[in-house]
């Protein structure tokens, strides 16, 4: 019971310092004159240009200071999640400063982002490959099985973190959607690996057990400061987080799930991250292959703009799909 409390705790200290620090960060963004550039295509979205960007600073502060503090005991998975959260924020960064710099909408070319994500990811692969606790195991979703990959787990563990970090960063396209999306998947992934560990890995000796709980308290920290996040992010937002959070936010997507062995539940808890990068993908193949278009604007939730759908009302679709996604996981790993 002391172990759930002060998972919830650190939530709560997640939004606080979040709730704090955004105020300052936001205000000195403005300053720096940090604006959104809005693509011409997106006409919807024109009175946007402007809002201040690359918000994501602020949850890259908070939830790596907050977790840090919060972690406990053998913690070397849940710090190396705040290692890769800090590389892809840093690719994110370096995309956002050169549209900044430049005055355009377009940064870091899609084979540099492409490339940058590509060598980090391999390096978790192996990281992932070597470590004791995780080696190339796996669970099955809703089953007690867990199988072993061997070093095929390297090219796997690359793959989700591409898939999953482009995903988020597409589903980042309407004020406060990626935001409550990516926090009500890490409520239920926090909540759904709690379960998964009382069912599957009983058996844990003392360092497993520290390691899984302080992953959990990072998904409880990640929880509150994107609640938090939110309060300025929401529509009308006051502030984009911009590929520095999007990028970011999709390596935790990807970290708490491939560190609490439980990788094959990324598409099924991040459905909506899975439908925006699909939508894309049949777009552009059906468009090269036809010259015609399945949906009336890529990524999908664009599509439901176009379609007369206001954004508040995608955005609390797209978190209630995840809520609902999440508590039927749930419920299937209890019965």
């Amino acid at each position: 019971m002391r172990d759930y409390c002060l998972i919830v705790e650190c939530c709560v200290w997640g939004f606080l310092f979040t709730l704090v620090i955004s105020p300052f960060i936001i205000s000195m963004i403005k300053r720096e004159k940090v604006k959104q550039v809005i693509l011409n295509y997106v006409e919807a979205h024109s009175y946007k240009s402007g809002t201040p960007t690359m918000g994501g600073i602020i949850f890259l502060i908070s939830i790596t200071i907050i977790s840090l503090i919060c972690f406990d005991g053998k913690s070397s998975l849940a710090r190396m999640s705040i290692l890769i959260f800090l590389a892809y924020g840093l690719v994110g960064f370096l995309d956002d400063f050169i549209k900044f710099k430049f005055k355009r909408n377009l940064g870091l070319r899609a084979y540099q982002k492409i490339i940058f994500q590509l060598i980090i990811s391999l390096g978790i692969g192996y990281f992932v490959y070597k470590a004791e606790l995780l080696g190339g195991r796996c669970v099955i979703p809703f089953t007690s099985y867990v199988v072993d990959l061997g070093a095929w787990i390297i090219p796997v563990v690359a793959i989700i973190y591409l898939a999953t970090t482009n995903a988020v960063n597409l589903t980042d396209g309407l004020d406060g959607l990626a935001t409550s999306t990516t926090f009500a998947y890490m409520l239920m992934f926090t909540i759904l690996s709690l379960v998964v560990q009382n069912n599957v890995f009983l058996g844990l000796d003392e360092i497993a057990y520290s390691e899984m709980k302080n992953m959990a308290r990072l998904s409880s920290v990640v929880c509150g400061a994107l609640l938090s996040f939110l309060v300025f992010n929401c529509f009308p937002a006051k502030i984009f987080m911009g590929d520095t959070g999007s990028l970011a936010l999709g390596s935790l997507v990807a970290s708490v799930a491939v560190f609490s062995k439980m990788s094959l539940y990324i598409p099924i808890l991040g459905i909506m991250f899975v439908l925006s990068a699909v939508s894309v993908i049949i777009q552009v193949a059906y468009y090269k292959l036809t010259k015609k278009r399945i949906f009336l604007m890529a990524p999908l939730h664009h599509h439901f703009e176009k379609k007369g759908v206001h954004e508040v009302r995608i955005t609390v679709c797209y978190t209630l799909v995840t809520v609902f996604v999440g508590i039927v996981s749930i419920l299937l790993n209890v019965l």
